[in-house]
């Protein structure tokens, strides 16, 4: 009979037919304890004791659950990914690509090959038709996964990537911003979407800005450690900071100024598109916009304003001017010189 090795718990469950040679084996863990309802052996989980079974029942037929060899794997890669400085957004995202690469895969990540991940990319684009930025974010988990994780260097550098598909991103007219804002009643979601309008703010960075953040004597915003490891500063509305001392003095906030539900924790970016969400129905903007849409708003105003594209930039924290350069196909300021030939033939 084979030894069967699974999950039981937070136990390694051992399976086998007795035998004097076989008890001698699992007798060597110390931890080990005898399951009367399942009638087999389990041992702590952990990855030196899945290691340590395996090779002391080498010589014997190993059914072993692979999900097991999965989560360490998946449990270095979590590991990896905090000593190498990754934000928790890219941590969490990384993560949710390898545990649905492994599901597809209905095997151990040890044994993957390149076949089994081109056939898991087409089945992302061809199957599930997610777009091409998805698929490109699962490639580049995977390959984190194939070099950081299982060491296998040139396992991937043939591996062609989708080419990236041109959006143009979604924005609100002048009109709108305000429509929304006025929608507000609350002061402190009022406070947070006018800080991520006024100032092109991430939802990311709103709801992590401290007391100490706003300068009022220079009018700026501190962004610390936002996307790509990056501080830099952003502008301060007058009518903003007006709002901001209003909210202040109303709400008190203690560690974050935007305090969350749980003690210690700040508001959560989910928490902030419902709200933003509940405020587009309220005054019927029927488009397809989230938060992030009064960041890209933001930078189409300046830019139709005359604002500098090279001041944008900065304002944005955008590491190359040409993901800037974007806001150039969507402003209204030279198209708005432009008459249309129907207005002069009528």
């Amino acid at each position: 009979m084979s030894i069967s090795i699974e999950r039981l718990n937070e136990k390694l469950a051992v399976d086998f037919s007795y035998s004097p040679s076989r008890f001698k084996k699992i007798d060597q863990f110390a931890n080990r304890s005898w399951n009367d309802e399942h009638n087999l052996w389990t041992v702590p989980y952990s990855e030196a004791n899945l290691e340590k079974l395996k090779l002391l029942f080498k010589n014997e037929n190993i059914v072993l659950d692979e999900k097991i060899e999965n989560d360490f794997l998946l449990e270095k890669a979590e590991e990896r990914l905090r000593l190498k400085g990754y934000s928790g957004s890219t941590k969490k995202v990384y993560l949710n690509h390898m545990q649905q690469f492994a599901r597809f895969s209905e095997r151990s990540l040890a044994r993957i090959t390149e076949k089994d991940i081109k056939k898991y990319v087409l089945y992302l684009l061809e199957e599930r038709e997610l777009s091409h930025s998805f698929v490109n974010q699962a490639i580049s988990a995977i390959k984190f996964l194939t070099r950081e994780i299982l060491k296998k260097e040139d396992f991937v550098v043939d591996l062609p990537r989708p080419k990236s598909e041109k959006k143009l991103p979604k924005v609100l007219s002048e009109d709108e911003v305000i429509k929304v804002i006025h929608a507000l009643k609350n002061e402190k979601h009022k406070t947070i979407l006018l800080l991520v309008y006024s100032a092109g703010l991430r939802v990311s960075e709103v709801v992590k800005l401290k007391a100490e953040d706003i300068d009022s004597d220079r009018m700026l915003i501190r962004i610390e450690q936002s996307k790509g490891r990056k501080d830099r500063y952003t502008l301060l509305s007058k009518v903003c900071l007006k709002q901001l001392r209003k909210y202040y003095k109303e709400y008190v906030p203690k560690d974050w100024l935007f305090p969350g539900q749980k003690k210690g924790k700040h508001l959560t970016a989910r928490s902030v598109q419902k709200v933003f969400n509940n405020a587009c129905k309220k005054v019927n903007i029927n488009k397809n916009v989230s938060v992030h849409s009064l960041r890209h708003s933001f930078a189409t105003h300046l830019l139709e304003r005359g604002t500098d594209l090279r001041y944008i930039q900065e304002l944005l924290g955008h590491k190359s001017s040409t993901t800037t350069e974007i806001y150039t196909h969507i402003s209204n300021k030279d198209f708005s010189k432009i008459e249309s030939p129907l207005d002069r033939l009528i």
